[in-house]
């Protein structure tokens, strides 16, 4: 392993001189001091070079460094309480691996679309930086909470013969002289691997055509997708309240730092780790907007501004179940007790933040699946392998998608979910 240490190791050396590498961050000075802070993606130190300590050559080779010039500072580290870090470093020596020369991204206030145009530079930033960690957290937690309950990953395939959701949002291309689709779930194959993992998960890219220009939505998105066999609706809904608890809760013990970098106000996420989520029937929810002044009928969609609102009176997600048979997918089981509806479940965050997981119990009769699909538009003869799972040894068996651009957005506190991935991918947007 490397002996380079890291900005985020320095307390173990108070008193010792240290070498970091890095990037200069910004830079002031004031008379006979140069006040450097660098950051090696760890975090940022200031480090101070005094004109009595060093040579008058270092001295002036401080005064020139540019934002984002390449640097190696050696020094010693000393405690300093005013600074967020709690050390500083007296600098001895400065070498520049590279000066940085009109860096385009300033201190001052630039508009959206001039940062994503520059993304490949935004990322060094002390706010993006923050949220790539606390992305980088979710997706640790999620991991671990799969591992440590008995869950085995097992990835879907990206490219695909047939749909999973509406056939109108697939990303088409050509496979070698076929017809092929960029995935938009792992579902279907996830189900085969439950079948015979019993507990399994993927999580991957995953694509949808959809021409949307909301502040929720993305064209490549990052998706986890647990399945269980022997999981009904109740158990599904148990589980992703349990998964999204320990998540948020992970957050909120490693990545402190972070969330204070974005100001985030974490009574909320708080209150997620600590309360039981509110389970909703669709019927009661419609209730609630009508009551709230919104007119959506029995039957139509709840989208934005319906979660919005009915996400308003609570701290923390609630889960809105028993959506109506016709505004959901083909593979979703209709309730016995009603077959207008299916045990379809989404849960939707607090804040605003709109839908985070959609799952559902599945429909595992083989004539029933076969009828569902004939309604919906497709050909039962393009997902034979789907439909033997229905033939030998069928189960009932559940499972949820959870967006990870959708968790880190409400984690964060974010008006926009294009800051949630490091190069976002929008109907405008495949650059950088």
């Amino acid at each position: 392993m490397s002996s380079k240490i890291s900005v985020s190791e320095v307390g173990r050396y108070v008193g010792q001189e240290i070498t970091l590498k890095g990037w200069l961050y910004n830079k002031r000075s004031s008379g006979k001091l140069h006040f450097l802070q660098l950051r090696d993606g760890s975090g940022i130190i200031q480090c101070v070079v005094f004109k009595g300590e060093v040579s008058p050559e270092l001295f002036d080779l401080a005064d020139k460094l540019t934002q984002e010039s390449s640097i190696i500072v050696t020094g010693t580290i000393r405690e300093d309480k005013r600074s967020p870090l709690g050390f500083e470093m007296g600098v001895k020596d400065l070498q520049v691996v590279q000066m940085a020369k009109d860096y385009p991204i300033s201190p001052k206030e630039h508009g959206p679309e001039f940062l994503m145009h520059n993304r490949h530079l935004w990322l060094r930033s002390l706010k993006q930086n923050a949220i790539l960690k606390i992305r980088d957290e979710i997706i640790f937690a999620i991991r671990e909470y799969f591992h440590n309950h008995g869950f085995v990953l097992a990835d879907s395939p990206i490219l695909t013969p047939a749909a999973c959701e509406g056939t109108s949002t697939l990303f088409e291309t050509d496979y070698f002289g076929e017809k092929a689709f960029l995935t938009q779930s792992g579902q279907l194959y996830g189900e085969a691997s439950a079948m015979a993992l019993g507990k399994t998960y993927c999580f991957g890219p995953t694509f949808r055509a959809e021409k949307s220009k909301t502040r929720r939505h993305l064209t490549e998105f990052w998706m986890v997708e647990p399945e269980v066999a022997y999981n009904d609706l109740d158990d599904n809904m148990d589980l992703a309240e349990d998964f999204i608890k320990y998540i948020v809760a992970q957050v909120l013990k490693n990545r402190a730092a972070e969330l204070k970098i974005l100001e985030r106000d974490t009574t909320k996420l708080q209150a997620t780790v600590d309360k039981k989520f509110p389970r909703i029937d669709y019927t009661d929810a419609i209730e609630i907007l009508h009551k709230k002044g919104n007119n959506t009928p029995w039957g139509g969609d709840i989208g934005g501004d319906e979660e919005t609102l009915l996400g308003e009176d609570y701290d923390t997600p609630i889960m809105i179940h028993r959506y109506p048979t016709a505004i959901k997918a083909f593979y979703m089981k209709q309730d016995p007790q009603n077959p207008k509806v299916v045990l379809a479940v989404d849960v939707i965050g607090p804040e605003g933040a709109g839908e985070i997981i959609g799952g559902s119990q599945r429909e595992d009769d083989y004539d029933t699946l076969v009828r569902r699909m004939k309604e919906s538009g497709l050909d039962p003869a393009g997902y034979d392998w789907y439909l033997d799972l229905r033939k030998y040894g069928s189960v009932p068996h559940s499972g949820f998608g959870m967006g990870i651009e959708r968790m880190v957005r409400w984690v964060c506190g974010l008006q926009h979910v294009r800051e949630t991935i490091p190069f976002p991918r929008m109907m405008d947007k495949i650059r950088p």
